[in-house]
């Protein structure tokens, strides 16, 4: 039994929080991160997170809010995995840690993301004023190693260097710098494979809610005939569109195949059943089981 069990808003936060003995168990949901998917809550192996739908403000919808029920909530991290956008994360006294993925029963997400700073000329911003999560930071640095805050008073800029930072544990690929870059210097591949299609024959006449609360900008828009459209290329198939939309079936949205570190555990499989589906599931395990195989004859082989 905990000696102390909190849970507390904070500074749009959502921390919870069990101390025991030995140990302090935190999970912190940063709201101004989360975009409202359904991603943690399908997964939650105890059923600890709930999603509500709130009610629209001056005519447009609003994210979706999660909620964490502290008591059954036993901190193994899996939300925190499974977060394409970095909103969650599971602390042991005061460690980042995910129990789920330490102890290889979880997987986490791939963020495939390459960037050639070569080919980066000294004042361009594009990749950064793109990010719509604030997540690229461009800085130039002296031949030192020191960054260069006034680039009009120094006198060879052609010894200075670019350098990107990115907050790769929050990005969830949607590939807007990459397409934002003249120079390509950036390559993003995507997390999440899948389909999104607007069946604009059921939609309300003049609802925008799904426009309203897309966390990708020009993913969900209004064409001139004032139907949504999809641009499917930076979407990352998170499913608040999904969540917010008031007639049922009128979004369809599938999800084929996820990028994630390798792992043995039966946990995943059950995640990934309800985050994709049974067949991308089996697929899954089918593509493991001939992977085992090969391996095997190599090794006979050899």
């Amino acid at each position: 039994m905990p000696m102390k069990l909190t849970k507390v808003e904070k500074e749009n936060k959502l921390i919870i929080e069990r101390k025991l003995y030995v140990q302090r168990h935190k999970l912190i949901l940063y709201r101004d991160k989360c975009v409202g998917c359904e991603f943690c809550s399908l997964v939650c192996p105890r059923e600890a997170i709930t999603i509500t739908v709130p009610e629209k403000e001056n005519g447009k919808a609003k994210k979706p809010i999660i909620d964490v029920d502290a008591e059954k909530c036993h901190f193994c991290g899996v939300c925190n995995a499974v977060c394409m956008f970095g909103a969650i994360q599971v602390t042991v006294n005061d460690n980042a840690v995910i129990p789920v993925v330490e102890k290889e029963s979880f997987p986490k997400f791939v963020r495939d993301i390459m960037v050639d700073e070569s080919k980066c000329p000294i004042e361009c911003i594009e990749c950064e004023e793109a990010c719509p999560f604030n997540l690229i930071k461009v800085k130039v640095l002296s031949p030192e190693g020191e960054e260069v805050g006034n680039l009009d008073a120094y006198p060879d800029k052609s010894k200075l260097k670019v350098k990107i930072d990115i907050d790769i544990d929050s990005c969830p690929c949607c590939k807007l710098c990459e397409v934002k870059c003249p120079e390509g210097a950036i390559r993003v591949s995507k997390i999440v494979h899948g389909l999104i299609k607007i069946r604009t024959e059921l939609c309300p006449e003049g609802c925008r809610d799904c426009v309203d609360v897309c966390p990708i900008p020009g993913v969900l828009t209004v064409g001139e005939d004032g139907k949504v459209k999809v641009n499917e290329f930076h979407c990352v198939y998170c499913g608040v569109c999904r969540l917010v939309c008031p007639v049922e079936d009128a979004i369809e949205l599938k999800r084929f195949y996820i990028k994630h570190t390798p792992v043995k555990s039966g946990a995943w499989n059950t995640a990934l059943e309800k985050l994709t589906s049974t067949e991308a599931m089996i697929r899954e395990l089918m593509a493991k089981g001939y992977a085992r195989a090969r391996t095997s004859v190599e090794k006979r082989l050899c």
